[in-house]
């Protein structure tokens, strides 16, 4: 991710999380096609929808992460508590190029090396773009989610902390080991794995305890 302080990255992966809720129209593959490392799904046991995000990247252009969407398209949480909240199911699987640190593009500054913390944070920011607590007024929305990155943020960092526990899960149909919190607005989870990619997910509705992850075999399907 983009950083060369923490607040910059914190900004980046804000953005990147925010923007992954566009209308379908807007979403393309060409993205997702520049990509220089393979992208992952939920594998061939998941038989519902699937539809492309957004991507994430650096500020040379290179893509660095990005965002598939399994199940019911999610709509932002801002009414009734969690609004329509039980008649949508969906697990988003985020994966992140594993990158050492290195220098920008114009060489000016460092780009971050990225980890499992990296797909972790992401995970988190992305659930947070879909989640706006009921009785909260609209003016005081950027201040929560202010707040809620930052808890994210501290979260990510902490991966053995007590807030995580150890779920495995195939990836590839090799049991991998993930870390995985749940809380009051859906579950996150993150790993890595043997393809050079760190992985994240984010759900709600669908248990993760049941989910496998998969290399796309053609992400041009995903396409709307």
């Amino acid at each position: 991710m983009e950083t060369t302080s923490r607040v910059g990255a914190q900004a980046s992966a804000a953005d990147g999380a925010a923007s992954q809720a566009v209308p379908s129209a807007r979403r393309t593959v060409d993205g997702y096609l520049l990509a220089p490392f393979p992208w992952y799904g939920l594998d061939e046991a998941f038989t519902g929808p699937r539809w492309l995000m957004q991507v994430g990247t650096a500020a040379d252009g290179a893509v660095e992460h990005g965002s598939i969407g399994h199940g019911d398209e999610p709509s932002v949480r801002a009414e009734g508590g969690f609004g329509n909240g039980d008649r949508e199911r969906f697990a988003v699987v985020v994966t992140v190029a594993a990158n050492p640190v290195r220098r920008s593009a114009d060489g000016t500054g460092v780009l971050e090396a990225t980890s499992v913390s990296s797909a972790a944070w992401l995970a988190g920011v992305g659930l947070l773009s879909y989640t706006w607590p009921g009785q909260m007024d609209h003016s005081l929305r950027d201040d929560w989610l202010d707040q809620q990155t930052e808890t994210a943020w501290v979260l990510a960092d902490d991966l053995e902390g007590s807030d995580w526990s150890a779920l495995s899960l195939p990836v590839d149909g090799v049991p991998t080991s993930f870390h995985y919190r749940e809380s009051e607005y859906g579950w996150v989870l993150a790993g890595s794995t043997k393809e050079g990619v760190h992985l994240g997910a984010y759900g709600r509705g669908m248990s993760a305890y049941g989910l496998g992850f998969s290399v796309v075999k053609d992400i041009a399907a995903y396409a709307k």
